[in-house]
Protein backbone atom coordinates (compact mmCIF):
# COMPACT_ATOMS: atom_id res chain seq x y z
CA UNK A 1 0.00 0.00 0.00
CA UNK A 2 1.09 3.25 -0.81
CA UNK A 3 0.65 4.81 2.40
CA UNK A 4 1.38 2.06 4.83
CA UNK A 5 3.94 3.00 7.27
CA UNK A 6 6.72 0.93 8.92
CA UNK A 7 7.43 1.20 12.26
CA UNK A 8 10.58 -0.24 13.38
CA UNK A 9 10.55 -0.58 17.31
CA UNK A 10 13.89 -0.66 19.55
CA UNK A 11 13.35 -3.10 22.39
CA UNK A 12 15.45 -2.40 25.87
CA UNK A 13 14.51 0.66 27.35
CA UNK A 14 11.67 1.25 24.34
CA UNK A 15 9.44 -1.50 24.75
CA UNK A 16 11.15 -3.96 27.51
CA UNK A 17 12.43 -2.42 30.65
CA UNK A 18 15.61 -4.70 30.72
CA UNK A 19 17.55 -2.28 32.88
CA UNK A 20 17.62 -4.56 36.07
CA UNK A 21 18.38 -7.65 34.27
CA UNK A 22 21.12 -6.18 31.74
CA UNK A 23 22.76 -4.44 34.90
CA UNK A 24 22.86 -7.45 36.66
CA UNK A 25 24.00 -9.68 33.82
CA UNK A 26 27.02 -7.07 33.53
CA UNK A 27 28.27 -6.72 37.15
CA UNK A 28 27.97 -10.80 37.02
CA UNK A 29 30.03 -10.79 34.13
CA UNK A 30 32.72 -8.72 34.84
CA UNK A 31 33.35 -10.22 38.23
CA UNK A 32 33.83 -13.42 36.29
CA UNK A 33 36.59 -12.47 35.26
CA UNK A 34 37.60 -10.50 38.54
CA UNK A 35 36.73 -7.08 37.69
CA UNK A 36 34.27 -5.45 40.09
CA UNK A 37 32.12 -1.98 39.98
CA UNK A 38 31.43 0.15 42.59
CA UNK A 39 27.73 -1.21 44.11
CA UNK A 40 26.51 2.73 43.74
CA UNK A 41 27.97 2.85 40.13
CA UNK A 42 24.77 3.86 37.63
CA UNK A 43 24.81 1.68 34.39
CA UNK A 44 22.16 2.97 32.60
CA UNK A 45 24.05 3.75 29.47
CA UNK A 46 25.12 0.01 28.97
CA UNK A 47 21.51 -0.68 28.11
CA UNK A 48 21.35 0.00 24.37
CA UNK A 49 24.57 0.07 22.90
CA UNK A 50 26.06 -3.13 21.12
CA UNK A 51 26.99 -5.30 23.58
CA UNK A 52 30.72 -4.95 23.03
CA UNK A 53 31.01 -1.17 22.80
CA UNK A 54 29.81 -1.68 26.61
CA UNK A 55 31.97 -4.54 27.48
CA UNK A 56 35.03 -2.64 26.12
CA UNK A 57 33.93 0.75 27.54
CA UNK A 58 34.25 -1.28 31.20
CA UNK A 59 37.26 -3.06 30.40
CA UNK A 60 39.34 -0.32 29.33
CA UNK A 61 39.21 1.44 33.02
CA UNK A 62 41.30 -1.24 33.93
CA UNK A 63 43.43 -2.05 30.74
CA UNK A 64 41.94 -5.23 30.14
CA UNK A 65 41.18 -6.34 26.87
CA UNK A 66 39.08 -9.60 27.40
CA UNK A 67 35.82 -8.50 25.79
CA UNK A 68 35.17 -11.87 24.23
CA UNK A 69 35.71 -13.38 27.30
CA UNK A 70 33.02 -11.52 28.87
CA UNK A 71 30.48 -11.27 26.41
CA UNK A 72 30.43 -15.05 26.73
CA UNK A 73 30.11 -14.90 30.47
CA UNK A 74 27.38 -12.02 29.95
CA UNK A 75 25.39 -14.10 27.64
CA UNK A 76 25.35 -17.32 29.58
CA UNK A 77 23.89 -15.27 32.82
CA UNK A 78 21.51 -13.42 30.75
CA UNK A 79 20.39 -17.40 29.42
CA UNK A 80 19.46 -17.75 32.90
CA UNK A 81 17.67 -15.39 33.23
CA UNK A 82 14.95 -15.90 30.30
CA UNK A 83 13.22 -17.72 33.39
CA UNK A 84 12.23 -14.48 34.37
CA UNK A 85 12.24 -12.13 31.07
CA UNK A 86 11.89 -8.96 31.59
CA UNK A 87 8.63 -6.86 31.76
CA UNK A 88 7.07 -4.61 29.56
CA UNK A 89 6.76 -1.10 30.13
CA UNK A 90 3.57 0.23 31.52
CA UNK A 91 0.98 2.00 29.47
CA UNK A 92 1.61 -0.36 26.46
CA UNK A 93 -1.80 -2.18 26.88
CA UNK A 94 -3.50 -2.38 23.40
CA UNK A 95 -0.95 -0.18 21.82
CA UNK A 96 0.93 -2.27 19.64
CA UNK A 97 -2.59 -4.17 18.76
CA UNK A 98 -4.08 -0.79 17.91
CA UNK A 99 -1.24 0.18 15.41
CA UNK A 100 -1.35 -3.16 13.46
CA UNK A 101 -5.16 -2.62 13.19
CA UNK A 102 -4.58 0.64 11.71
CA UNK A 103 -2.63 -1.04 9.39
CA UNK A 104 0.99 -0.22 10.72
CA UNK A 105 3.98 -2.86 9.93
CA UNK A 106 5.84 -3.78 12.97
CA UNK A 107 9.16 -4.64 12.66
CA UNK A 108 11.79 -5.22 15.79
CA UNK A 109 15.05 -3.43 15.51
CA UNK A 110 17.40 -3.96 18.65
CA UNK A 111 20.80 -4.63 19.22
CA UNK A 112 19.82 -7.26 21.42
CA UNK A 113 20.44 -10.80 20.62
CA UNK A 114 17.63 -11.88 18.51
CA UNK A 115 16.95 -15.49 19.78
CA UNK A 116 17.01 -13.74 23.15
CA UNK A 117 14.69 -10.87 21.96
CA UNK A 118 12.23 -13.51 19.91
CA UNK A 119 12.19 -15.00 23.16
CA UNK A 120 11.29 -12.24 25.43
CA UNK A 121 8.78 -11.43 22.91
CA UNK A 122 7.04 -14.94 22.82
CA UNK A 123 6.94 -14.73 26.67
CA UNK A 124 4.81 -11.59 26.61
CA UNK A 125 2.71 -12.98 23.39
CA UNK A 126 3.90 -10.19 21.17
CA UNK A 127 5.94 -11.66 18.09
CA UNK A 128 2.69 -11.85 16.16
CA UNK A 129 2.18 -8.49 16.46
CA UNK A 130 5.57 -7.77 14.26
CA UNK A 131 5.82 -8.47 10.49
CA UNK A 132 9.76 -8.83 10.91
CA UNK A 133 12.51 -9.33 13.27
CA UNK A 134 16.42 -8.10 13.51
CA UNK A 135 18.62 -7.71 16.19
CA UNK A 136 22.28 -8.78 16.50
CA UNK A 137 23.68 -12.57 16.41
CA UNK A 138 24.92 -14.23 19.60
CA UNK A 139 28.26 -13.20 19.38
CA UNK A 140 27.31 -9.91 18.97
CA UNK A 141 27.95 -9.76 15.26
CA UNK A 142 25.40 -7.09 13.12
CA UNK A 143 25.12 -4.93 16.14
CA UNK A 144 25.07 -1.63 15.04
CA UNK A 145 21.52 0.08 14.90
CA UNK A 146 22.45 1.31 11.21
CA UNK A 147 23.20 -1.94 10.13
CA UNK A 148 19.76 -3.50 11.65
CA UNK A 149 17.88 -0.87 9.92
CA UNK A 150 18.90 -1.25 6.80
CA UNK A 151 18.85 -4.84 6.92
CA UNK A 152 14.96 -4.56 7.90
CA UNK A 153 14.31 -1.70 4.99
CA UNK A 154 16.17 -4.05 2.62
CA UNK A 155 14.86 -7.64 3.49
CA UNK A 156 10.72 -6.09 3.57
CA UNK A 157 11.41 -3.87 0.71
CA UNK A 158 10.18 -0.59 2.82
CA UNK A 159 10.69 2.77 1.24
CA UNK A 160 12.93 4.79 3.95
CA UNK A 161 10.63 7.73 3.44
CA UNK A 162 7.06 5.22 4.98
CA UNK A 163 9.33 4.97 7.92
CA UNK A 164 10.08 5.70 11.84
CA UNK A 165 12.56 4.35 14.20
CA UNK A 166 11.35 4.49 17.60
CA UNK A 167 13.89 4.10 20.39
CA UNK A 168 15.12 5.80 23.44
CA UNK A 169 19.17 5.93 22.68
CA UNK A 170 21.34 8.29 20.51
CA UNK A 171 22.14 5.28 18.52
CA UNK A 172 18.49 4.69 17.48
CA UNK A 173 18.39 8.25 16.32
CA UNK A 174 21.93 7.71 14.21
CA UNK A 175 20.83 4.29 12.66
CA UNK A 176 17.68 6.10 11.25
CA UNK A 177 19.79 8.97 10.00
CA UNK A 178 22.34 6.63 8.78
CA UNK A 179 19.10 5.16 6.40
CA UNK A 180 17.35 7.99 5.99
CA UNK A 181 14.30 7.24 8.31
CA UNK A 182 12.75 9.31 10.44
CA UNK A 183 13.50 9.06 14.28
CA UNK A 184 11.08 9.11 16.93
CA UNK A 185 12.35 9.25 20.40
CA UNK A 186 10.54 7.95 23.84
CA UNK A 187 11.26 9.44 27.21
CA UNK A 188 10.33 6.02 29.63
CA UNK A 189 13.68 4.81 28.39
CA UNK A 190 17.53 5.33 29.39
CA UNK A 191 18.68 8.25 26.82
CA UNK A 192 16.26 11.16 28.53
CA UNK A 193 15.54 14.21 25.97
CA UNK A 194 19.21 16.07 26.35
CA UNK A 195 20.80 12.83 24.58
CA UNK A 196 18.07 12.30 21.97
CA UNK A 197 17.63 16.10 21.16
CA UNK A 198 21.19 16.38 20.81
CA UNK A 199 21.33 13.71 18.36
CA UNK A 200 18.96 15.20 15.87
CA UNK A 201 15.98 13.20 16.76
CA UNK A 202 12.74 14.20 14.53
CA UNK A 203 10.28 14.25 17.45
CA UNK A 204 9.78 12.63 21.40
CA UNK A 205 6.89 11.14 22.91
CA UNK A 206 6.12 11.14 26.42
CA UNK A 207 3.65 8.10 26.86
CA UNK A 208 3.46 4.67 25.13
CA UNK A 209 -0.71 5.78 24.66
CA UNK A 210 0.72 8.71 22.88
CA UNK A 211 2.90 6.35 20.17
CA UNK A 212 0.04 6.07 17.31
CA UNK A 213 -0.73 9.84 17.23
CA UNK A 214 2.73 10.84 17.12
CA UNK A 215 4.00 8.38 13.99
CA UNK A 216 0.31 10.31 12.19
CA UNK A 217 1.71 13.39 13.02
CA UNK A 218 5.21 12.53 11.18
CA UNK A 219 3.33 11.71 8.24
CA UNK A 220 0.72 13.95 8.19
CA UNK A 221 0.74 15.67 4.78
CA UNK A 222 2.17 19.31 5.02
Amino acid sequence: MADEIAVLLDLDGTLIDSRDTVVTCMRAALADIGRTLPEDETLDWIVGPPLVDSIGALLARWGDDRVAECLKGYRAHYARHMADPSPVFPGYDGVLEGMVKAGRKLYLATSKALPFARMILDAHGLSSLFSGFHGADMNDRNSEKSEIVAAALREHSIDPSRAVMVGDRRYDVAGAQANKVRSLGVLWGYGGREELTAAGVDALVARPADLPDAIAAMFAPA
